[in-house]
């Protein structure tokens, strides 16, 4: 196979067929997309495992200190000029279209293992500069209320001396919201900062979001802690399991973030700015923070574990408590009713005229004498 130079642009490919991979998979889908579930990414396919879009919008912002507008286009050739303005633009693709990418490609001189890294899914997050630009792709986690599910899709960042590229694999959900309203404020300091500025804040955006995501996260292990102490069943178990799963793959999406953001406090690249990278200092202290929320959520379903065999453990204990004292209880009556069930001639107690009556009350009494010896040492 022939190596590629990394000076040369991305040239278009024709599409190629492909199968998406869905991120989550229920335990009812075959064992193959289980499978699927376990490696989400597998390099030997590369940009090949991946079903186009049915349709794409794309977004720009284009703005300055003294004003910002925002257009929707509806195909890529359209946006190719902005490569040449001298304000700041920001070009976020929503659906990502084959064809499409390559064409920005080509124009924007990306390099192929950028695209290739783009059109993937399922990725690591990680951040590489080729040039005069800087790419960064990690995880977008977005919690669902409707569904209480955490949506996570694969994001990709390039940062140039003008232009700010996004590319998303889908319309919704979507964390840059916030940053779209600060393009719009009138007075808004994002405004009145370069490329570099942009590309924080939508890093900024998606950490930020990471932290919505596990306050549901959190949720959920508080419910099921107290339904485990109220009345754990079989369910709970299932449940367990499933809030492992969860709290493993947002783990395991957030982990490598950390190294991306600081790889970018470590570059030397003109394109970020010595002011700016404060405020890459303090989305990486943000990221910090979220690995050890992650990590103490797995800690806690370890505890959850932990309590459901306790509970299920003392439900046990009371059960065969109760049954010991029901067998003690009925240990002497059974010898009493033993010995006057055996069939000798001479027993004098059985021509007693009220005695069938003494040993009804003799048996009662030794229950009652039983039953508060039993309290007294609190056996129950």
């Amino acid at each position: 196979m022939p190596k590629s130079n990394p000076t040369e642009p991305y040239s278009p490919a024709p599409p190629k067929a492909s199968i998406q991979r869905p991120w989550g998979v229920s335990a009812q889908q075959p064992s193959a997309n289980r499978r699927s579930s376990v490696t989400r990414y597998n390099p030997a396919t590369g940009a090949q495992d991946r079903q186009d879009a049915a349709h794409s919008t794309i977004t720009v912002f284009d703005y300055d200190s003294h004003g910002c507008t925002e257009n929707t286009y509806s195909s890529v050739e359209e946006v190719l000029h902005f490569r040449d303005t001298d304000s700041v633009t920001w070009i976020n693709i929503e659906g990502l279209i084959r064809q499409e990418v390559l064409i920005l490609a080509d124009h924007f001189q990306i390099h192929q293992l950028t695209v290739d890294d783009i059109l993937s899914q399922g990725q690591r997050a990680k951040m590489d500069e080729f040039g005069d630009m800087i790419f960064c792709l990690l995880p977008m986690l977005v919690y669902q209320s409707r569904e209480d599910t955490i949506a996570r899709e694969q994001v990709s960042l390039i940062l140039t001396k003008h232009v700010v590229l996004s590319f998303q694999e889908s319309v919704d959900p979507d964390a840059f919201n916030p940053v779209r309203d600060k393009l719009e404020a009138p007075h808004s300091r994002l405004r009145s900062g370069g490329t570099d500025a942009l590309y924080n804040a939508l890093l900024d955006a998606i950490v930020d979001q990471y932290f919505v995501a596990m306050e549901s996260l959190a949720l959920k292990i508080e419910q099921e802690e107290d339904m485990i102490m109220k009345s754990p069943n079989k369910r709970s178990l299932v449940r367990i399991n499933y809030l492992r799963r969860e709290v493993s793959a947002v783990r395991r999406s957030i982990i490598p973030v950390r190294e991306l953001i600081n790889g970018i406090l470590k570059t030397e690249s003109a394109l970020i700015q010595k002011k700016t990278k404060t405020y890459f200092k303090d989305i990486y202290d943000h990221i910090i923070q979220a690995n050890e929320t992650a990590d103490g959520y797995r800690d806690l379903i370890v505890s959850l574990q932990d309590l459901y065999l306790s509970q299920m453990n003392l439900r046990m204990n009371e059960v065969m408590k109760l049954l010991a004292v029901v067998t003690a209880l009925f240990a002497p009556l059974t010898l009493i009713t033993g010995i006057y069930g055996m069939n000798f001639v001479n027993m004098p107690e059985l021509h007693t005229r009220y005695g069938y009556f003494v040993v009804l009350g003799v048996m009662l009494l030794l229950v009652i004498m039983m039953l508060h010896l039993f309290k007294k040492r609190g056996w129950f």
